[in-house]
C-alpha cells in the first residue's frame, strides 16, 4: 500500500486565522499526503479574556468553525471542528481572581455552548479534560467536575470527547466516570497519548517510538501532531507534515493494518465519520 491509497488524519492540530500559518499548515499537511484533519479551537486566553463582556466562547469556536471549512477546501478529504475549553484556563481564572468553583462554572457554561455546536450540526466533538501540572486540591476537583459536565453534555449530543490531561498510561477511572454520565468509554479520547494507555482511546503523538508501540498492541488508536500554530513557537508541538510522514514510514515497516486501524477504524469507531466515502482523490 502506497500513502495515495488511504485516507490520512491528523486527530488534533489547532489552526490560527489571527496571526498563525493557517490555511499554509494546511496545505503543507496536504503537500505530503494529508486528507482529513480535526482542528481543535486554541485555548481562549490567546485569543480573549474569557471573564470580560466583551468576548465570548462563540468567537473563538466561530473562528475554528470557519477555519476547518476553509481547510475543506484545500484538503482532498475534509476537516471536522473540535470545541471546547482548555482545561488550563481554570489556572488563568483563579490567577486572576477568581475561585475555583466560579471557575468551574465558566469553563462549564464554555462547554454548554461548545455542546450547542455539535447539536447544531457544524461542530464533530467536545475538548475538555484536566490540568497536566500540579494544582491545589479545590481547582482539581472543580476541574474533575468540568469534565465530568463535559461527559454529560457529549452523552446527550451523542459526540466524543477529547481530553486534555496529565500523562499516563492508565486512565480507566475518566472512561468510568464517562460510564457514569451515560458516555462509553470509546468516544473517549485521550490527546497526546503515548503508545500504551488502559482506559481512553489513544490519540497517539506522531512520534516513531510511540507509535510502534501502537502498531504492535493491535488496539484501536489515532495519530496527532498537536500543532498550536503559534507564530512565536513555529513547527511547536510538532509540524503539520508530520503524520502524513509518519503514515509513510509506517506503511514502509509493513503496518498497514496499523494504519487502517488509526485512520479508517478507529476514526469510525470514535467519531462516527468515514474517512474513505469523504475522500475526493
Amino acid at each position: 500500500m502506497d500513502i495515495e491509497d488511504t485516507p490520512v488524519l491528523d486527530n488534533h492540530m489547532h489552526l490560527d486565522p489571527i496571526e498563525g500559518q493557517n490555511i499554509d499548515a494546511v496545505e503543507d499537511f496536504e503537500s505530503v499526503g494529508g486528507t482529513h484533519l480535526l482542528v481543535l479551537n486554541k485555548p481562549s486566553w490567546h485569543l480573549f479574556d474569557p471573564a470580560s463582556d466583551e468576548a465570548t466562547f462563540e468567537e473563538v469556536f466561530e473562528l475554528t468553525i470557519e477555519a476547518a471549512a476553509d481547510a475543506s477546501e484545500v484538503l482532498p478529504g475534509r476537516a471536522w471542528p473540535v470545541l471546547g475549553v482548555h482545561p488550563g484556563l481554570i489556572s488563568q481564572l483563579v490567577d486572576e481572581g477568581y475561585t475555583a468553583a466560579q471557575a468551574r462554572d465558566i469553563m462549564q457554561a464554555g462547554l454548554d455552548v461548545a455542546a450547542e455546536y455539535v447539536a447544531d450540526g457544524p461542530a464533530l466533538a467536545i475538548k475538555s479534560g484536566r490540568p497536566h501540572y500540579d494544582v491545589s486540591e479545590d481547582v482539581w476537583e472543580a476541574s474533575n467536575a468540568v469534565m465530568r459536565h463535559a461527559f454529560d453534555l457529549a452523552s446527550e449530543v451523542g459526540c466524543a470527547v477529547q481530553l486534555h490531561t496529565e500523562g499516563s498510561e492508565g486512565l480507566t477511572e475518566i472512561t468510568e466516570w464517562a460510564q457514569d454520565e451515560g458516555l462509553p468509554p470509546e468516544q473517549v479520547v485521550k490527546h497526546y497519548s503515548g503508545g500504551r494507555l488502559a482506559g481512553p482511546i489513544k490519540s497517539v503523538i506522531a512520534e516513531k517510538d510511540e507509535l510502534e508501540i501502537a502498531a504492535e498492541l493491535d488496539e484501536p488508536f489515532l495519530m496527532e501532531t498537536d500543532f498550536i500554530d503559534d507564530p512565536d513557537r513555529p513547527g511547536a508541538v510538532l509540524g503539520p507534515k508530520t503524520v502524513p510522514r509518519r503514515v509513510r514510514w509506517m506503511l514502509e515497516e509493513g503496518w498497514e493494518d496499523a494504519v487502517r486501524r488509526a485512520h479508517v477504524e478507529t476514526p469510525a469507531r470514535v467519531y462516527g465519520i468515514d474517512t474513505e466515502a469523504t475522500l475526493g482523490r
